[in-house]
């Protein structure tokens, strides 16, 4: 190869080589920081083909959400109650710089947020009661607005101290110790079991007054329906009499004879023996016929 050419490779190769040490891109789930020597020069955080010095070094970081779960930790609350507490943390870089300078990785990173979420809800556990935090009741826990308060806090302290974005913290999971597990139990039941009878209690006072209630429109119902009976009753009995008067007035004599008639069909039958006087009046339609009942 002749000198020309061995030049010309050699030109071409270090404009390869420039070009690669000054072009670079970088992603949309990414920042990058620019250093020179070590010391940190300027934070590129829009995606796209980017221009540095040749001798400047490129530190890629990742912007997307990150999710730290911390292990199972046990707190004191306010009564003096162990709970056993597995939350998570949503985060992410928001100052790359910053990051670099005060913790450097994801792993210092996280170390960091473990203190200063584990303090946080040491503090937070501790001024409030079991109570406060698990209850049957909905909208009676206290949890969400602590750990909305946490969050905020945790917030500030990371993005001062170490460019970092604290997004959310929750609990995934929380328990109790195994020691107090069934005196705990054993109160619920209890609170339970009392809440029961009260509820029991009220049934029972409420079927009584549906009872007492019950047996009042009753008696109404049937006082009206005695005393309509009755009105009608002494209708009937005023309208039979009528009728009788009537027909007694119109004939007295067949009247008698069939009063008398009735008399017989209702006291005599097949299974009757009976010994009057001769002269008595209820024989005497028997014995004198028709001239009996004048």
């Amino acid at each position: 190869m002749s000198i020309r050419k061995k030049i010309v490779v050699a030109v071409v190769a270090a404009a390869f080589v420039l070009a690669y040490l000054t072009f670079y891109t970088v992603r949309e789930t990414e920042f990058a920081l620019i250093t020179q020597f070590g010391r940190p020069v300027r934070t590129v955080t829009d995606a796209g083909l980017h221009v540095k010095w040749p001798y400047q070094s490129i530190l890629r970081f990742d912007r997307r959400l990150r999710i730290y779960n911390p292990r199972p930790s046990e707190f004191l609350t306010r009564d003096k109650k162990n709970l056993v507490i597995e939350n998570y943390v949503a985060w992410r870089i928001d100052d790359p710089n910053r990051f670099v300078q005060s913790v450097g990785d994801t792993s210092a990173a996280e170390m960091r947020l473990h203190d200063i979420i584990w303090s946080g809800l040491s503090a937070s556990f501790g001024g409030l009661d079991l109570d406060s935090l698990v209850s049957a009741t909905p909208g009676k826990t206290q949890a969400a607005s602590m750990l909305d308060l946490l969050t905020a806090s945790a917030h500030r302290t990371a993005l001062s101290q170490y460019g970092i974005r604290v997004v959310d913290v929750r609990i995934k999971r929380l328990n109790l110790p195994e020691q107090n597990k069934q005196s705990v139990f054993a109160r619920m039941r209890a609170e339970r079991g009392r809440i029961a009878m009260q509820y029991r209690a009220e049934g029972e006072e409420q079927a009584l007054v549906i009872r007492a209630n019950a047996d009042r429109e009753k008696e109404e119902i049937l006082s009206a329906a005695y005393k309509d009976a009755e009105k009608v009753r002494g209708e009937g009995d005023a309208e039979a009499t009528r009728i009788y008067g009537e027909a007694y007035s119109r004939n007295p004599h067949f009247y008698k004879l069939l009063r008398t008639l009735e008399s017989y069909k209702k006291v005599l039958d097949d299974k009757t023996t009976i010994i009057l006087n001769s002269d008595s009046e209820l024989l005497k339609v028997l014995t004198q016929g028709e001239s009996g009942a004048k």
